[in-house]
């Protein structure tokens, strides 16, 4: 946990520009944008992938789920969205902190 990203973005150690934060997760822009909107919704958690999820991180995970949807409205993205969740490497995971990339505004990656 010392050296992910994540978590030092989190605690101020990497400057971001967070577009959203609340108790449960915060939001950054992709430095490295697949699509005009593509945002990274972060747990403060620190959980390494979708395979590390214990039954405690339910609700988390619910919570997530809904915020989806209103941020992407909130970033115009009312034609529609795709959120992506990369899970271990052979699953293109790059960073281990289980992150959900929500994309939108123009042509999008094939998933």
């Amino acid at each position: 946990m010392n050296d992910c990203l994540f978590c030092k973005i989190d605690k101020g150690e990497i400057p971001s520009e967070k577009v959203y934060e609340d108790d449960d997760v915060f939001v950054i822009r992709d430095i490295a944008p697949k699509a005009p909107v593509h945002l990274l919704v972060i747990p403060h958690k620190h959980i390494a992938s979708l395979n590390d999820l214990l039954p405690e991180d339910e609700a988390l995970m619910g919570r997530i789920m809904l915020l989806l949807p209103k941020l992407a409205k909130a970033h115009g993205l009312t034609a529609g969205f795709r959120t992506i969740i990369n899970t271990e490497k052979g699953g293109g995971q790059e960073i281990f902190h289980i992150h959900f990339h929500l994309l939108g505004g123009g042509p999008l990656p094939f998933a």
